[in-house]
């Protein structure tokens, strides 16, 4: 992972080539997007100063390996010192998830994750947090569909933060247990559960799994999370919106 100093373009480095001449080095971003730049000096690695120079020998390219994510993995990089902009999440499970999927990811790109305690609470906090230039918030919502609540919260936070600083999306789940596919757990879908009922407790009876009480919830989220290997076992729906969140703080 390099950055090229006179245009700021942070990629890892994927080929080495020859074009008009002189050889060139591809750089492809975290989202998927290359740039060319002429060998020699004028990159950074870690902070340092660096000149690149063509392989000495050429060897069968390997097959790049992929992060959870489905993102290029770098290998051998120190964790980006955190930025001032930050993705918060509604709960723990939430937290949990958007680590196993995109943790690599977000490291690399120096982002943190933390806990909102409540989207209730969402407006005290963005005033607390005080989003500006160079301090972006993107806010994953559980159940943010047309005329909620959440919704109605979501659009005030937003117009109240300066231009450009807060965008807040989410999924359609009650919670985001439902956006974990239903197949990796051995269903078809996820249960329906009646008004008024807790939620998680009725779809673990729903499952025949234990539901006496909250350790019994946090081992079965513990059993759901275990059954996640990539982004392949998430809804898009939720994957398009970690997807734009990481791309909004990034890009402060």
């Amino acid at each position: 992972m390099v950055e090229e100093v006179t245009t700021g373009w942070v990629g890892a480095v994927t080929r080495v080539e020859k074009s008009g001449g002189l050889h060139v080095v591809v750089l492809e971003d975290r989202a998927g997007r290359t740039r060319t730049f002429p060998l020699g000096p004028g990159f950074w690695v870690d902070g340092a100063p660096v000149e690149l120079t063509a392989p000495t020998r050429a060897s069968a390219p390997a097959a790049p390996a992929r992060t959870a994510s489905g993102s290029r993995a770098v290998t051998g990089v120190r964790a980006r010192v955190a930025r001032g902009s930050r993705i918060w999440v509604e709960g723990k499970h939430d937290a949990e998830l958007v680590e196993k999927v995109w943790g690599d990811d977000l490291r690399v790109e120096g982002v943190v994750v933390e806990l909102l305690d409540g989207v209730d609470n969402l407006p005290d906090a963005v005033r607390d947090f005080a989003p500006g230039p160079g301090r972006r918030l993107g806010v994953l919502v559980d159940h943010l569909v047309p005329g909620s609540k959440e919704s109605r919260i979501a659009d005030a936070v937003m117009r109240a933060a300066p231009a450009g600083t807060v965008v807040v999306l989410g999924h359609p789940y009650v919670d985001v247990w439902q956006a974990v596919r239903p197949e990796r757990i051995g269903l078809t879908a996820w249960p329906t559960i009646e008004r008024g009922v807790e939620w998680k407790h009725g779809i673990l009876r729903e499952l025949g799994w234990p539901a006496a009480d909250q350790a019994d919830v946090a081992r079965a989220w513990q059993r759901i999370l275990r059954s996640v290997r990539s982004y392949a076992d998430l809804e898009p729906s939720l994957l398009g919106r970690v997807e734009e969140l990481i791309d909004f703080v990034t890009s402060s």
